[in-house]
């Protein structure tokens, strides 16, 4: 039997196209069932007003709060910018083998940096990040080869140095289907 994989999308706003090619991209990535859920809570709870930005922490609390939790991940895509306390920003954040991870593609965006809006280099680094924070859910941990979806990004440009696979390694330590 295949995992589950539902996906939450967040404040995504125009950008819904992104949440049908991230869900066939972790379809193909992990052989699982993906599916889209709205949310069943309020991310407003997760904004922190004095930093302006959303608390990753907190969202994937909520995540995990499901009342008609399924077997399986669970993974909340959004457009707005997230932290975590002790850092400026984040792409994403997940459970180490746990059951929930966030991403957000607000600043996977180039023109967050200046540059043209290119929406496929959106959907591939989303599709990257989305891979390597469901990877931390299966217990995969900070990879050193440099083009494998689990090594770690600190900066936009870094993800598009790296593939949305797993290394050999990696892949076998996620098992099979993955």
């Amino acid at each position: 039997m295949s995992p589950l994989i539902e996906v939450v999308p967040i404040y995504v706003g125009y950008r819904h196209e992104l949440i049908g090619q991230l869900t066939r991209r972790l379809t193909e990535s992990f052989e699982a069932e993906v599916r889209a859920r709205n949310p069943w809570f309020d991310p407003e709870r997760a904004f922190d007003l004095s930093r302006g930005q959303y608390n990753s922490r907190v969202l994937l609390k909520l995540l995990l709060d499901d009342p008609a939790a399924a077997a399986g991940k669970v993974i909340g895509v959004t457009g707005v910018d997230l932290f975590t306390p002790v850092l400026t920003y984040v792409f994403g954040e997940a459970q180490l083998e746990g059951r929930a991870a966030v991403v957000s593609y607000h600043r996977l965006r180039p023109e967050a940096y200046g540059l043209p809006e290119d929406p496929r280099l959106v959907a591939s680094r989303l599709a990257i990040e989305a891979v390597h924070e469901l990877g931390h859910t299966f217990g995969l941990l900070h990879c050193r080869e440099s083009s494998c979806v689990m090594h770690a990004s600190t900066y936009a440009e870094e993800i598009d140095l790296k593939t949305a696979a797993f290394c050999d390694d990696c892949r076998r330590r996620v098992g099979p289907g993955s």
